[in-house]
């Protein structure tokens, strides 16, 4: 998405902004006239329910096994079947949605929303010494081959951070991080948010240098407000539709990154299940061709989140930047 055509795509205000009707209400109220966005909104509310709900919902716990019953196919006790050790793939599904859940959100709250509005909007209104440390950061993260620096990173940190962690379970006198899967959630969630928050940064200083000359801006200056208070009162709501369709765009790129570092091995670690780990253990050739439900039940589950991540991020692009259609 150019920033010519995001910047260009805002609307005057239309007779329902001059009834009070405010942007947000206006572009929910055009997507939800589309049958393509509203199919998505609840493919991806399904999967982020179940997720969510996992540990209440699921019929059998992730690590449950039964050998008597390995490698079974669909059945009503199973309905996506079981794997080798017995392990029921509709149970394992919904604790590997939990993990893309926790990871995308927040990745994107931080990576994809915290840290680029922030730096974005401090860059472009501040201008000087500020936008230059924050662009010249962004442009050494940028130039960093992405894939790559994530598996580098992932590799070499996740020893020392699981130490930290144990380390941390002693102080406080509880020992449930480590099991609970936090070191690999909070890693790979503070890796992605480390390379994730450039592109939006860089989108919303265009639009803040553009709008900083603005009357309402010059306005509120000469009224003696504050940095913070211009920034998040004045700015922040016109430049609300890119951070808005910037993060929907993303959330299926971070959930692929997280199941494609954990394909790799330097994701998320067992026990924890992973959609990247049960892809994993289904695309061998020998169960490939015996127990393909086990490679193509998770793999149908990740593409069809992301081609719904990806058809709404168009679909929100749509109706906040109409003019660029």
């Amino acid at each position: 998405m150019s920033m010519a055509a995001t910047t260009a795509g805002f609307e005057a205000p239309s007779a329902g902004a001059a009834r009070g009707e405010s942007l947000t209400r206006r572009a929910m109220r055009r997507l939800l006239r589309k049958k393509v966005a509203v199919l998505c909104l609840v493919v991806i509310a399904v999967f982020y329910a179940a997720g969510a709900l996992a540990p209440w919902v699921a019929p059998y716990g992730y690590a449950e096994q039964n050998l008597d019953v390995s490698f079974q196919g669909p059945s009503w006790d199973h309905p996506f079947g079981t794997d080798r050790n017995g392990r029921d793939m509709l149970s394992r599904s919904m604790f590997a949605a939990r993990t893309t859940v926790v990871v995308t959100l927040a990745t994107v709250a931080t990576g994809g929303i915290l840290l680029p509005l922030t730096l974005g909007m401090l860059a472009g209104y501040k201008g000087g010494w500020a936008d230059s440390i924050i662009m010249r950061a962004g442009e050494v993260l940028a130039s960093m081959p992405g894939l790559p620096m994530l598996i580098l990173i992932s590799a070499t940190m996740r020893p020392k951070f699981v130490g930290w962690v144990e380390d941390a379970e002693g102080w406080i006198g509880w020992g449930g991080l480590t099991g609970s899967g936090f070191a690999d959630y909070f890693l790979i969630f503070f890796v992605l948010s480390l390379f994730g928050w450039v592109g939006g940064a860089r989108l919303i200083r265009t639009q803040v240098l553009t709008l900083r000359g603005s009357e309402y801006v010059l306005a509120a200056e000469a009224a003696g407000a504050s940095t913070a208070g211009i920034l998040f009162r004045h700015l922040l709501p016109n430049i609300m539709p890119l951070v808005i369709v910037g993060a929907s765009a993303s959330l299926g790129a971070i959930a692929g990154t997280e199941i494609a570092l954990t394909f790799l091995g330097v994701g998320i670690q067992p026990p924890q299940p992973s959609f990247g780990a049960l892809i994993t253990d289904g695309a061998s050739r020998t169960v490939l061709e015996n127990h393909p439900q086990l490679l193509l039940v998770p793999a149908s589950i990740v593409a069809s989140l992301i081609f719904a991540f990806n058809l709404l991020g168009d679909a929100l692009n749509d109706v906040f930047t109409p003019r660029a259609q």
